[in-house]
């Protein structure tokens, strides 16, 4: 059965299954959670969709930074830190570019 969702742990592990897999694009969420016992404010979602399946991988903060890929958190005005939605989609195209693989957003797809 192909049908569901796996959830990928680590940032090289999705990595080598984007190689694999070679979908045409990936979607990217940036969630906020204000619910987190951590007080992570900023997630990262990351999905792949092969073969009626979901490859999702989520990377939360740590310090300031994403703690699996290591993107820089921006502290806004109010002192919250927030990614930035231009940044994402350049970094996960230049990491995917000879796999010619487009990034997209959800919000803006």
């Amino acid at each position: 059965m192909n049908e569901g969702h796996v959830r990928i742990r680590r940032w090289e592990k999705f990595k080598q299954l984007v190689r694999e897999k070679k979908p045409p694009s990936i979607v990217f969420i940036l969630e906020q959670n204000g619910f987190s016992p951590n007080k992570e404010l900023t997630i990262l979602k990351i999905i792949l969709l092969h073969d009626k399946r979901y490859y999702i991988f989520l990377d939360f903060p740590k310090d300031k930074n994403l703690k699996e890929t290591g993107i820089a958190l921006h502290e806004d005005k109010n002192g919250i830190l927030n990614l930035d939605e231009d940044e994402i989609k350049i970094m996960l195209e230049t990491q995917f570019k000879k796999e010619n693989i487009k990034a997209y957003s959800f919000w803006t797809a």
